[in-house]
Formats: structure tokens, sequence, C-alpha cells
């Protein structure tokens, strides 16, 4: 039987999108690829046709470590509109109620946070991607069908408020993985008494990486039109990015030959505990970056996701 031949040109590293409001990330994602011509690419966590803002996009060897950003904090700005709910806790759903706003000020607003910040419970939304028997929810929702969800813990480090206009207000939050801010909006809008939804909302941060530094589709494609496929791969991130907050390891090249076999190793003045980034070494410099390991009981390093030989 004759092996298929992946499409598209080998490429690695990190790319960080500015997600434009009214596409999928995977309609992103797919845009994004094709312009770089790329054989393999993933991106690090939805965000929903509704939300704008940073999406790492990994190309390559890059998508071993998208784990690594699907678990890292966010922070959003997030727009909401009082007085009205729908069924998705967004501007995309259906209007399932409507409420007269009736003397709620900024103040009742912020008396709120602090119940909401911290480690906090809550019930994902029925338009959420978590799976239920194989199907994610939001699908089963589209479908009419509802099924209990169980609440799940999630930390707001910051909730602030930036701004409080008429029926609407936006806050400046910083928050663990698997926060769903749609939920967030339900269960204001319920406290304040008229009822709430998401009319807006923009990624600032994922991980390491800040939406300042990121590229609209628009540019890419000007790049591509313009300078061609070289100046764009310029605009990649190494794949190393993903876990750039991490403490670094220089590995001597002996010791770096046994790690790739899949053995732990000691290595002088390593951290004594969590996970590390891993760079080989020849001679007095730094030759690159080979993976990433964890610090195991006995003080070793446990390799746990490396990049391919050459």
């Amino acid at each position: 039987m004759r092996r298929r031949h992946k499409k598209g040109r080998p490429v690695n590293g990190m790319l960080l999108l500015d997600k434009p409001r009214g596409i999928t990330s995977n309609g992103a994602l797919q845009e994004v690829k094709h312009l770089f011509e790329a054989a393999k690419a993933g991106h690090t966590g939805s965000l929903d046709p509704l939300a704008t803002g940073a999406l790492p996009l990994c190309f390559g060897e890059a998508t071993k470590f998208s784990q690594f950003l699907l678990n890292a904090d966010k922070r959003y700005l997030a727009k909401f509109k009082l007085g009205i709910s729908t069924d998705s806790g967004d501007a995309d759903g259906e209007i399932i109620a409507r409420n007269a706003v009736v003397g709620v000020t900024a103040s009742n607003v912020q008396s709120l946070l602090d119940d909401f910040s911290g480690e906090i419970e809550q019930v994902p939304s029925m338009f959420s991607a978590i799976k239920h028997q194989g199907q994610p929810l939001y699908k089963l929702a589209r479908q009419g069908i509802e099924v209990e969800r169980m609440p799940r813990k999630v930390t707001i480090y910051k909730l602030e408020l930036v701004e409080f206009r008429d029926d609407q207000f936006v806050l400046d939050i910083f928050c663990s993985k698997g926060t769903y801010i749609r939920s967030l909006a339900e269960d204001l809008g319920k406290r304040l008494g008229c009822g709430a939804h998401v009319c807006e909302l923009r990624r600032l941060s994922a991980g390491p990486y800040d939406v300042e530094d990121a590229y609209t589709l628009v540019q890419l494609r000007e790049i591509k039109e313009k300078e061609g496929l070289e100046a764009l791969e310029k605009c990649l991130m190494p794949v190393s990015s993903a876990v750039q907050d991490w403490p670094a390891v220089i590995l001597p090249e002996t010791t770096a030959y046994y790690l790739r076999q899949g053995q732990a190793i000691q290595v002088a003045g390593a951290p004594t505990e969590g996970w590390v980034r891993l760079f080989a070494q020849e001679g007095d410099n730094k030759n690159g970056f080979i993976g990433v390991g964890e610090i195991q009981d006995d003080g070793k390093v446990a390799p746990r996701r490396l990049l391919a030989a050459g």
C-alpha cells in the first residue's frame, strides 16, 4: 500500500494571530496555514467567532507543545450588555429574555466582583466545546438538546471594572484555563437581577503571548503578496517561545544525547522541581532548544516532549 505524502512545506514555529471577529479559530488557522503553505499546523484553544485577539498558532514541531498553551492563563477585555439574556450567553445567540435595567450602577457591579474573584465554580455553557459522550456541547445545543453539566473550579486572578455606561460595562479579566466569560456574564446578570450577555470579547494575552505582538490576517496576506514566503516566515517565533517563562537547563552534548534516548539525567544547577526548557550545548555556546522536561523526585531531569532529531 502506497504511503500518502503530506501536502505542504515543513514549517516549524509559533505565530501569534490577532483573530478577527466573525470567524472560527479553525477557520482562521486554515487560512494562515494556507498562506504559509504549511504541512502541519494547529491552534491552542478556541476563541468564539464573536471574540477577537490573541490566538497562538503552532506549526510543525511546535504542535508538540500546544497542550502547555491550552493550560495557560488568559487575559480578556469583555463588554457585557445588561437587560438581555441569550441562549449562548453572547451576542451570537438567540434572545431568550429581556428585562428592564433599573437602578443598576457601577457601584452595584463593583460590589459583586469580589464574589467572582479567586477560586470559583462555574457551570460550563451548553455552547462550550466540552464533550458529552463524544459530542461537543455546542452541537447538542444547536439541536435543542440540553444535558446536565457539573460545576468546574476555575481561578480569576483579576476582575476589574474598566467602564460602566448606560446598560453596558467592561471588565478586565485575568483568569485560569477553562474560565468561561459567557458564564461569568450570565452569573453577574442574574445577581444584578436583569440578565446579561457578552457583546464584545477581546483576548489580550494567552500564556506568554501578548496581543500587541500579534499579526492580523490582513498583515499576513500583505507580507506574502509584497515580499513572499521568506518574509512571511520571519513572522514566526521560535518553538521554545511557547514555554519561554519556564526555567532553562543547558545540557552538555553527551548528556543531551542520553536525554534524547529517553533517559532521565542529572544536571548540576537544575531546578529542584517543576517543568524546564531544555537546550543542548556545544563548547561554550547554547546550540538550540531540544524540548521540555520535568524534574523528578530524585532530582533528575526526565524528558517529556522533545523535538525530532535534526
